[in-house]
């Protein structure tokens, strides 16, 4: 994570002999972004940060100036938790107030209203955010379904977060009209995923209808992503990050490639079809239904 900048508030720049002249100046001439009313940021920080983490910053902007019964939530809550997200904006900084009506949106902030319990609210860096369970519920609520499977999945991975915890806190309002919509979401998340690619590939199976595999299945020394035992089909995302950033120390990605190409040499030998998709195949999923089911098709024949 990048260094989070200094956010400049009006008031006390004022009260240290600044002047809203000199602010308008300053960002006139790109030093300083205004990132929310009355807050501003160095331009040159800012540029710096992934956009996460830009987001990040805005939230702390908008959060300080915000109704003090209001909680960060949804995407933004996700950002603070650190869950990944895919294709999801960040334009604007997710509210909620616990009211049953009243949301609104601007042109860098929605404020939701929501009901939720003390329970379903605790504090990350000093701010007031849904915990990692309502969160994944607000946006299984809200999402399409593979942005929203994405999120869950994140999180379900990457914290204690447990899958009987989400259920627990979408079933609490069954009457909420995206109630349907979440439960399929909710459904399908699995701690078991371990990168946005194999999320949206289990996206892809559940929208084209294929069989549910196994995930992460050891089959002797190899570890594959998807299996499909009855259909004798092993199913791999290939992102390429192991062939590039996280290649091990003292190994080049030739090496790891090499590896690779023997490994699946020996599952073919041992009678396993395997059917591989890569990032970009995944915006064209009939191209990865036919190569997997095309694999079905061989395994039978096997």
């Amino acid at each position: 994570m990048g260094e989070q900048p200094h956010i400049i508030r009006r008031p006390e720049h004022l009260a240290t002999g600044g002047t809203d002249a000199g602010i308008r100046r300053t960002c006139s001439n790109g030093e300083w972004t205004r990132i929310h009313r009355g807050a501003y940021v160095s331009t040159a920080q800012l540029s710096d940060l992934a956009a996460h983490e830009r987001h990040r910053v805005r939230i702390r902007a908008v959060a300080n100036a915000a109704h003090v019964g209001a909680v960060v939530s949804h995407t933004s809550a996700a950002v603070i938790h650190g869950f990944e997200l895919w294709n999801t904006p960040l334009d604007r900084v997710h509210l909620s107030r616990n009211r049953r009506g009243g949301s609104r949106q601007s042109t860098d902030r929605h404020v939701h209203s929501a009901q939720f319990t003390d329970y379903e609210v605790t504090t990350v860096d000093g701010l007031a955010v849904t915990t990692p369970a309502r969160t994944v519920v607000d946006l299984a609520r809200s999402l399409p379904f593979e942005q929203a499977l994405v999120a869950g999945n994140s999180a379900l991975h990457r914290t204690l977060l447990g899958i009987d915890e989400i259920k627990g806190t979408l079933s609490r309002v069954p009457q909420h009209p995206s109630h349907r919509h979440a439960f399929q979401a909710v459904s399908s998340m699995d701690a078991r995923i371990e990168s946005v690619g194999e999320s949206r590939s289990l996206a892809l199976f559940v929208r084209e209808r294929l069989p549910i595999p196994q995930l992460q299945v050891q089959l002797g020394n190899a570890r594959v992503d998807f299996l499909w035992r009855e259909h004798r089909t092993i199913g791999e995302f290939d992102g390429r990050v192991k062939y590039g950033r996280l290649v091990p120390a003292g190994r080049s990605a030739e090496d790891v490639l090499w590896e690779e190409k023997l490994r699946e040499d020996r599952l073919r030998e041992a009678g396993w079809q395997v059917a591989r998709w890569t990032w970009a195949d995944l915006s064209t999923p009939s191209l990865v239904a036919g190569r997997i089911t095309a694999a079905f098709g061989r395994g039978r024949g096997a």
